[in-house]
């Protein structure tokens, strides 16, 4: 495969995650142009010079002109959109995506796009609590963590690309793992830590709180501004590995509350020490 620099890379959805893709890639001088069913997002990815060329209509000329293929479409969404047009692809394309999970949407893209593109699933570790193009940063992941998803079905060559594609965007660490290994490690870091927040939101009327509140409850709760859509079919796909992370937390906390209950302050003080010593692996250097 020739080097990233050399390709010309599409992204499809030109959201906060695809806008921020086309804006670092851009920016970085890569070739880079977009597909968005808004015209309004391609319109404004030009404006800003996020893309060098968009259209808001799928067609086999444009399509076939890219070599690498970013998808940043919901999970249902992308399916539809290769079942459609698929045949588009250019032939030996490196076709790559953004999603949360991936056991379900690796295999199948491999299915889907069969002999004709290369399918390495990837996933950047960053967002933002708001959507849109109009939020996107060509400094979005600058720093963050970006996780290449490989099978047995992908060659060394289009897995270097996909990680090189995480580098240009300034991640701080690229890394791989498999899809199984990536939906267990997603399911504790990211959506486990999602429904707590969305819990902890619903079960208490908190608009009377807001005078009140320190640091602490904002910055437990920053993720609970969701958008329910993608977060809900997330969870669904990943649905045994969360309901196995949840068990695991319910077992935790109700260890804190028995103890509590039992004035346990030795169990309590315990698992504050331990809580304390494994934060500090969390901290940024």
């Amino acid at each position: 495969m020739m080097e990233l620099k050399n390709k010309k890379i599409l992204v499809v959805g030109l959201g906060l995650i695809g806008g921020s893709y086309a804006a670092a890639l851009s920016a970085a001088g890569y070739e880079v142009g977009g597909i968005d069913c808004l015209q309004e997002s391609v319109d404004y990815a030009l404006s800003e010079g996020f893309i060098a060329k968009g259209q808001s209509k799928v067609t086999a000329d444009y399509v076939g002109d890219f070599d690498v293929i970013v998808f940043a479409l919901y999970p249902h969404v992308l399916f539809d959109w290769v079942e459609c047009y698929g045949g588009f692809i250019k032939q030996g394309a490196l076709v790559t995506d953004v999603t949360g999970v991936k056991g379900e949407v690796v295999y199948r893209m491999q299915k889907l796009l069969g002999e004709r593109a290369e399918f390495v699933g990837a996933h950047p570790m960053a967002g933002r609590e708001v959507y849109g193009i109009k939020n996107a940063s060509a400094t979005l992941f600058c720093g963050a963590n970006y996780i290449v998803t490989p099978t047995e079905k992908n060659t060394e060559g289009g897995i270097v690309l996909c990680e090189a594609l995480g580098r240009a965007l300034g991640a701080r660490r690229v890394s791989r793992l498999s899809p199984e290994e990536h939906d267990e490690m997603i399911g504790f870091l990211s959506q486990l830590t999602h429904c707590i927040a969305v819990s902890l939101m619903t079960c208490k009327e908190s608009h009377q709180l807001v005078d009140y509140t320190g640091d602490s409850f904002r910055d437990l709760t920053r993720i609970a501004k969701i958008n329910e859509n993608m977060w809900s079919e997330l969870f669904l796909m990943n649905k045994a590995e969360l309901l196995s992370q949840m068990d695991l937390f319910l077992e935790h906390f109700t260890a804190l509350k028995d103890a509590l209950e039992k004035e346990d302050a030795e169990t309590m003080k315990q698992m504050m020490r331990l809580s304390t010593e494994r934060r500090s692996y969390f901290d940024k250097k």
